[in-house]
């Protein structure tokens, strides 16, 4: 299962393992692409990961997670990352991109929020006016169109780990009492802006956090009735995480999100990318075999050895053919 390909619409997965959107801070305060960016994504690809999903890259300035993010907020960005783009291509693999405001958990001097409550005590925190809002939602639309315009296969909205569209859908950090306090209201506009310029034969998805850890939080069902409330505008595939809107103990092991994405999948019928410190091929057979997900993300194990799914692909008795500049060390 782990090595057969997936179909959706026009693009064929070859296999069902995903480099999830991780966070390199390794651009400048421009957020232009840099030789490093190109080298990192384009190796993941030669090692035969399927789908490469890019880091979160800002749809604003001020919407950085840090000061070393990539940006897409500017046409400025375009060249670079079409760089990005055309290596994951050229070396066999689906190139994606992960659109991202970091809203009150940005760095930067501004950081914007639903409601001005921030994520540690002290910090400053900026309760965002309607004029903000919809600056932000025509600010994703733009950077969509940018992201089509570089050449990628896949868009990945993030509404996930606390940041921007999170806040706005989480009880815990949307008090407003405007239109707003409609928790899905944001996330709607989000997508309908991007919708309405990302090619429909392209691949739109969306990266939640499908538990807060806390008992007032959103749960997979919540997460799940909302993703229904969007999903007739063009979202695709559900990638599942969890936490990171407040502060919470997490006591992780190997595959812990998997139960979230198979509830995920089962409310919303979509396809599922799902992970957690899963280290193993037999335990991604598993979560695929058994309907957990459709694929698994694999982070630290990629940064570790980014060539893991084409070396142990004997281990799972399937012959695959190495790229022909790396064949002779198949033997």
């Amino acid at each position: 299962m782990f090595y057969e390909p997936f179909q959706i619409k026009g693009f064929t997965v070859k296999n069902r393992a995903v480099l999830p959107p991780m966070c390199m801070y390794m651009a400048d305060d421009d957020g232009i692409v840099k030789d490093f960016h190109i080298t990192h994504y384009a190796t993941r690809a030669i090692g035969q990961m399927a789908l490469i999903i890019q880091e979160a890259t800002s749809v604003t300035k001020e919407g950085r997670i840090s000061l070393n993010d990539l940006g897409i907020w500017s046409d400025d960005h375009i060249a670079g990352l079409k760089k990005i783009a055309d290596g994951i291509k050229a070396n066999g693999g689906l190139a994606g991109i992960q659109i991202n405001h970091a809203g009150r958990k940005s760095k930067t001097k501004r950081p914007l929020a639903p409601s001005a409550i921030p994520y540690h005590d002290g910090e400053a925190v900026y309760e965002m006016t309607i004029e903000d809002i919809k600056a932000t939602v025509m600010a994703f639309k733009d950077a969509a169109r940018r992201a089509d315009a570089a050449g990628y296969d896949v868009l990945e909205i993030h509404a996930a780990h606390g940041y921007l569209l999170f806040e706005f859908m989480s009880p815990l950090t949307n008090k407003r009492t405007d239109a707003y306090g409609d928790r899905l209201l944001f996330l709607k506009e989000v997508t309908e802006g991007i919708a309405s310029v990302w090619p429909k034969d392209k691949v739109l998805m969306i990266r939640v956090s499908a538990y807060e850890y806390r008992d007032e939080g959103l749960t997979p069902d919540t997460v799940s009735d909302m993703i229904n409330s969007i999903k007739d505008l063009g979202i695709d595939m559900v990638d599942v995480s969890s936490g990171g809107n407040v502060p919470a103990r997490i006591i992780p092991y190997s595959g812990y999100q998997l139960g979230y994405a198979k509830r995920v999948k089962e409310l919303t019928g979509l396809p599922v990318v799902g992970g957690g410190l899963i280290t193993t091929l037999d335990m991604a057979e598993y979560a695929i075999r058994e309907g957990l997900c459709d694929f698994i993300y694999f982070g630290r194990l990629a940064l570790r050895d980014p060539y893991f799914v084409m070396n142990r692909a004997k281990d799972m008795n399937v012959d695959l053919e190495f790229p022909s500049p790396y064949s002779r060390g198949k033997q």
